[in-house]
């Protein structure tokens, strides 16, 4: 996983795991020394009781002691990510030259390293870090392969298979931690969606209730008024159309506060696309935005609630059309694949979608329009997935955007 060095969260967590892999580092390192230079040659009566006389002596034990004030500056510097690095690079090269000092230019066979190597690749599971698993792998391996090649021991050949057995074991567990923890944050990421379109719902079905009322009487007075004085005023189309477009937008909100029971029954699509272009044609011939539509062979019916659906196309029309205020084309293709699946795809020509906002697409009041709400894709969406369907957007920066819906079929 990524490290991160701002999140105080992820800081505190790290440093925690750092303290403990110290803590258990100093432990196996000194309990390691002390039974096999000091335990082991009483009760074998084989050797010499103490360290060697040719390598580092005290002077290796000092230098990884001299590891811990370090790794305590870069802790308390709010840096602990630093620390594993540190303990693993001065403790291969501490350990590699005690050994090339011990060894070099005798004729004793090979013998050395430490049981604490053993802690740095199993600890990277525990430190869910990739890049840590890697590093840590191939320092030990490369240690081993180092000290065989000077000395021209076949005796490292052992420790070195040891550690890419082990590797493969410490890789296993460490995709597993990290496969448990996206799966962990997945759903976290999910209720914390659900929660938050539970919240928006019940104040979108609130407003939207207290609005609609006044709305509708708004409408009757000036449609009352434009009945009467219909040669006075021409302000009285706008102000229609103005409120049809408050109407709609608390349509999305009382939708989102309350979704419609789903009514599904056979419905042709044929019918609902040119349902969908009758209501959408004369805002796109204002535009200057022709649409072509393009129905591959017969279509088989669908299981689904025309109304809905109806509601999808026009939403994403509506869209397309008001990428291209210059005017361009809009391609609809309908076409089905095995027989299983229908693809209808809205093409148009229009400025397009950073790639960084198509991940953001469909969320709660998100919208890259001036005056949007961010409310027609939301509601496009859960309708699109009541229906088990699939909903994609391809982007073509300054070349338009490709939306994609994806729906089941009848079978026969």
């Amino acid at each position: 996983m990524k490290e991160s060095t701002k999140n105080p969260k992820l800081i505190f967590e790290e440093t925690k795991t750092v303290k403990f892999f110290i803590a258990l580092f100093y432990i196996f390192f000194f309990s390691y020394d002390i039974f096999h230079y000091y335990i082991v040659p009483i009760y074998t009566k084989e050797g010499m009781v103490g360290l060697e006389n040719n390598g580092l002596g005290f002077w290796f034990h000092i230098a990884v002691i001299g590891l811990l004030p370090i790794a305590i500056f870069f802790i308390k510097r709010g840096n602990p990510y630093i620390v594993k690095y540190i303990f693993l690079f001065s403790f291969a090269f501490i350990e590699m030259i005690n050994s090339l000092l011990i060894y070099v230019g005798t004729d004793k066979d090979y013998g050395s390293g430490n049981i604490v190597e053993l802690l740095f690749l199993f600890f990277s599971p525990i430190f869910v870090n990739k890049k840590y698993f890697w590093t840590a792998a191939l320092t030990m391996i490369g240690k081993y392969t180092i000290i065989g090649s000077i000395l021209q021991e076949s005796n490292v050949v052992l420790p070195i298979i040891t550690f890419f057995v082990l590797s493969v074991i410490a890789y296993f567990l460490l995709t597993r931690f990290i496969s448990y923890i996206d799966s962990l944050t997945s759903v976290h990421l999910e209720l914390r969606k659900k929660e938050k379109l539970a919240v928006i719902g019940q104040m979108a079905a609130g407003i939207g209730h207290e609005i609609r009322n006044p709305l509708s009487s708004l409408k009757g007075f000036t449609q009352l008024q434009q009945e009467r004085y219909p040669n006075t005023n021409d302000y009285y189309p706008i102000m229609i159309q103005e409120i049809d477009r408050i109407n709609s937008i608390v349509n999305d909100l009382m939708y989102l506060g309350k979704p419609k029971e789903i009514k599904f029954a056979k419905a042709n699509m044929e019918e609902i696309i040119a349902y969908t272009l009758s209501i959408t044609q004369q805002q796109a011939e204002k535009q200057g935005v022709t649409i072509e539509t393009i129905l591959e062979g017969p279509l088989p019916p669908l299981e689904c609630d025309s109304h809905q659906l109806k509601q999808v196309f026009i939403n994403l029309l509506k869209n397309a059309i008001e990428s291209m205020p210059d005017g361009g084309k809009i391609k609809v293709n309908v076409r089905v694949l095995e027989g299983k699946k229908m693809y209808i795809s809205v093409d148009d020509e229009g400025y397009g979608i950073d790639e960084e906002n198509i991940l953001n697409l469909g969320e709660p009041f998100f919208t890259t329009k001036r005056d949007g709400t961010g409310l027609g894709l939301m509601v496009t969406n859960q309708i699109i997935s009541d229906h088990n369907g699939k909903i994609q957007f391809e982007n073509k920066l300054d070349k338009g955007t490709k939306v994609t819906l994806i729906l089941p079929v009848i079978q026969k």
